[in-house]
């Protein structure tokens, strides 16, 4: 009989109430009939335990029939881990009844006053927003001060009014907020910045190094220029141009001890094309010894498939109610070592509001998806663990800058580098009015104000990660296959995939299971 693996045989005990220390479960997967053996050792056990030991194994072991070991010793069950593309041993996880929360084949860390998991600005329970005029104002006004805060260091900041009234030839300096980009009859660019007392025109010529920036002006964004007044006083001559950005001197903080995180996105529950085995094989994984350090699982949007998303999506649904696919997906969680923390932000599949920044769950789904006390928080949020600031975003505002964007600078092949150009303009969805739906509230919750340490997204279904001035930016791709939809659009998944983040390094590993 093939072996069953630490994650069923941990499942299994916990329908009967039972944790299990790790070498009892060991031993239990290298039993010739892990079935019997299982069954054989809960009868061993006394009615008043709580922790089946590697004692009441062996005794059961012994005594019955399942005591006929494959070469008289325990067999180690077979590491699912993936690393490297290597193709994952079959699973059969997925079989037979619904999993159930369990407590995982061994325990990490079992102090658990050495973890910390604390959340920065959550819109759950906070939004204002009704959608009038002024509210628009409101945080547009709010988003622009905090970047300016940002960027009056760098150039000698005079207000447009103030521009206006100033005579020609002089030096002028502009923070403002991108309100038009077009090119003039000569191959020039005239960029029109606004802020808070009015607009006021900014000329880059072509033959000039900084031109090349303008590539990368989304509308919206904020930035800084210093050039020249005309001699009319009417337009700036634009001789340098600034991003909010990364501090060059920024130094990212790390854990104190060797502890890992686990980042995915895009779980998608209830469509057939959900990947259920590499789920099982990534659960697995987590219970065994290579996973030990991982304490936490970080997920960024996406759980189930959702309804209505997309033009004739009933047709690739598994599962059609949307309660039904999160109750399918907190059994999936339930797959996940219960000594593991969980936090969770929603996406645009995800039955929130679609308006960013988007509010955690309502109370109805946080009932449903209650296992292992997931923690629920909005998107975007910052999440500090253990000391390191890790920035989750669901991420719908990369369609929007890859498609404004030079290749170069921000693809689908290459996430990351469009998650590069969010950080340098220290905003997660800064162009209004597109693809990305923004939501007015009493402050810019979308502002990057404090630098994180780990920028992680989802959404576009493609894996890719870097470092942009000591950022880690992780893109964790899905666990969807191909959808009709893809194809019809051109997207080629990267599934079944976990990033590994080493917190006390910052150091990243990816684990395949598909």
């Amino acid at each position: 009989m093939p072996q069953e693996t630490p994650a069923r045989i941990a499942q299994t005990l916990a329908s009967h109430g039972y944790n299990a220390e790790r070498e009892a479960i060991t031993l239990l997967s290298g039993a010739a009939n892990p079935e019997a053996a299982l069954v054989a050792a809960v009868d061993a056990a006394p009615p008043d335990a709580l922790v089946l030991t590697a004692d009441h194994v062996r005794a059961a072991l012994e005594d019955g029939p399942a005591a006929e070991r494959t070469g008289g010793e325990a067999t180690p069950a077979a590491d699912p881990s993936v690393s490297g593309g290597d193709d994952p041993p079959e699973s059969d996880a997925g079989a037979g009844a619904s999993p159930v929360e369990t407590k995982g084949s061994f325990e990490r860390d079992p102090d658990r006053s050495k973890r910390s998991l604390s959340v920065a600005g959550d819109i759950t329970g906070e939004s204002t927003g009704t959608g009038e005029y002024d509210e628009f104002v409101t945080v547009f006004r709010d988003r622009y001060e905090k970047l300016s805060k940002q960027l009056r260091g760098r150039v000698n900041h005079r207000p447009t009014d103030s521009l206006e009234a100033m005579p020609g030839g002089g030096e002028a300096g502009l923070v403002g907020m991108v309100n038009d980009v077009r090119s003039t009859a000569n191959g020039h660019w005239l960029v029109e910045l606004e802020d808070t007392k009015g607009t006021f025109p900014c000329l880059v010529m072509k033959d000039k190094p900084i031109a090349d920036l303008v590539d990368q002006l989304l509308l919206d964004e904020v930035v800084a220029i210093d050039g020249t007044l005309s001699d009319d006083g009417g337009i700036v001559f634009v001789d340098s141009m600034h991003f909010p950005d990364i501090p060059r001197t920024y130094s990212p903080s790390t854990a104190d001890r060797h502890v890992q995180a686990a980042l995915i996105s895009d779980v998608h529950v209830g469509s057939e094309e959900f990947m259920a085995d590499a789920w099982h094989r990534f659960t697995d994984w987590l219970h065994t010894e290579d996973a030990q350090h991982v304490e936490y699982l970080l997920i960024a949007g996406d759980m189930v498939e959702g309804v209505g998303v997309y033009p004739d999506q009933d047709d690739e649904l598994d599962v059609v109610d949307i309660y039904d696919q999160y109750r399918a997906f907190s059994e999936h969680l339930k797959e996940v070592p219960g000594d593991m923390e969980i936090l969770m932000i929603p996406g645009n599949h995800d039955a929130v509001r679609l308006a960013e920044p988007q509010p955690g769950f309502d109370e109805e789904l946080r009932d449903i998806m209650s296992a292992h006390d997931a923690r629920i928080t909005g998107n975007p949020s910052m999440v500090t663990v253990e000391g390191v600031d890790i920035l989750m975003y669901h991420g719908v505002s990369l369609d929007e800058v890859i498609a404004e964007l030079p290749e170069d600078q921000a693809s689908y092949d290459e996430p990351h580098k469009a998650m590069f150009q969010l950080l340098k303009k220290r905003h997660v969805a800064p162009q209004y009015g597109g693809h990305t739906r923004l939501a007015p509230e009493e402050k810019d919750y979308l502002v990057m104000e404090e630098v994180p340490d780990v920028f992680h997204t989802g959404h576009v279904h493609k894996l890719g990660w870097g470092q942009y001035r000591k950022v880690i930016a992780v893109n964790s791709g899905c666990w969807q296959a191909q959808t009709d939809f893809q194809k019809s659009v051109n997207i080629d998944p990267d599934a079944g995939f976990a990033p590994i983040l080493d917190l006390d390094t910052l150091e990243m590993t990816v684990h395949k299971f598909s």
